[in-house]
């Protein structure tokens, strides 16, 4: 089937793009009941040293699988590829579910695994909705996208009480009934791609028609710029997950309970996406430095914040932590919607930074504590100030 072409980007083209934004939020959902809470999961199952597996599984496979659902939309098409990736998502959710609920360590590390292939593909949906607009918008576009993942959290978390009243229903915990929900929450995102009309661009400057769109991933990465980019998004997606992965098991020390875990969370979806409709077109009318130096400083501040004592820190820091993980991914997307053939190696960089910064992070904690992880992310927070050195003009 043919994609529709947009002229300028009225309603009826953002409107045509609505079950994306939909996927997206269940996504988000999904991602907030299950995998984010997965080091509890594994503290339980196996040893609190283990706390950053998951999430290092998950983003090694998300690592291994990204440039391959790049390679697969660039052939196949954007909705071919998210709805594969979606229901590779509610596939692993269902697996992790059942050896979660059974005990068996590996069988939830598998589906840990699948989920994390299922994000190498479904987080490139950022790029088609980008892809949807010209230029001057796309800031816009993805401002839109990140609204609608911090409704799907804010939507999920309220439904906390019923996910504890499951997880007692099913013998289970609450972190481990999240994981059959989410399971249903994708397989809703995958169908809603039968409902999508990828939008294909008129414009010469919308991306596809332009000659950086036609190059390889080796000649994208030797254009000035594009490299900067990369390390500005590896490094923002990189500290972000760390943090995000092992704060919870930070407050589960310090008493708070599923629903005060979840409200933190919550907190952090909210810095991430609640703000792209003003962080979008600022970055859009502003440029990219602004994106790159202003996420640099609210990362080293979620990092200095993150070992303060009280819980009221700890939301603090999730929220900058979410904040500035924006500016800097939402900066760094744009400017990749012209090199399609850069975004799934530079997505497989940030899921490669991820991993290795859940791993080491959940040996630092157990071994000299969680205050130190968070000066080695504070200085890993200022690597984005190269890439806003690096900002080369549209050519």
């Amino acid at each position: 089937m043919s994609d529709a072409t947009y002229g300028a980007p009225a309603r009826s083209d953002m409107g045509r793009v609505l079950p994306l934004y939909a996927a997206q939020a269940l996504a988000t959902g999904a991602t907030t009941v299950s995998t984010v809470l997965a080091s509890l999961i594994i503290s339980g199952l196996a040893s609190e040293t283990l706390a950053g597996l998951p999430s290092t599984l998950i983003q090694t496979s998300g690592a291994l699988s990204a440039g391959a659902f790049g390679a697969l939309m660039l052939r196949a098409g954007r909705r071919t590829g998210l709805a594969a990736a979606f229901t590779l998502g509610a596939l692993g959710a269902v697996v992790g579910f059942l050896g979660a609920r059974a005990g068996i360590t590996p069988v939830f590390l598998l589906g840990a695994m699948l989920m994390g292939g299922a994000q190498g593909g479904y987080q490139q949906a950022r790029y088609a909705a980008a892809e949807s607009v010209p230029e001057g918008r796309r800031g816009l576009a993805l401002g839109v996208m990140m609204l609608m993942s911090v409704l799907g959290s804010f939507v999920i978390t309220g439904f906390s009480r019923p996910i504890e009243a499951l997880g007692r229903a099913l013998g289970s915990t609450p972190e481990v009934a999240g994981w059959l929900v989410g399971g249903g929450l994708l397989a809703t995102a995958a169908g809603l791609m039968v409902a999508w009309k990828p939008l294909r661009p008129a414009h010469p400057n919308a991306g596809a028609g332009t000659p950086q769109a036609r190059l390889g991933a080796l000649q994208a990465f030797r254009i000035p710029g594009v490299r900067s980019t990369a390390l500005a998004m590896a490094t923002a997606q990189g500290l972000m997950v760390t943090l995000m992965s092992l704060t919870p098991l930070r407050a589960h020390h310090m008493g708070v309970d599923h629903a005060g875990v979840a409200a933190l969370i919550s907190g952090h979806i909210l810095g991430m996406f609640g703000f792209g409709w003003l962080t979008g077109p600022l970055i859009d009318r502003v440029g990219l430095r602004f994106g790159y130096v202003g996420g640099a400083a609210l990362l080293l501040a979620a990092a200095v914040t993150a070992p303060l004592t009280g819980t009221a820190w700890l939301g603090v820091s999730m929220f900058l932590l979410g904040l500035g993980w924006n500016l800097a991914f939402v900066a760094g997307s744009k400017a990749l919607t012209r090199f399609p053939a850069a975004q799934g190696i530079t997505d497989s960089l940030g899921f490669v930074a991820s991993g290795l910064g859940t791993l080491i992070g959940g040996v630092v904690i157990a071994r000299v504590g969680f205050p130190v992880l968070a000066a080695a992310c504070a200085a890993w927070a200022l690597l984005p100030l190269v890439s806003a050195w690096r900002v080369r003009p549209p050519t």
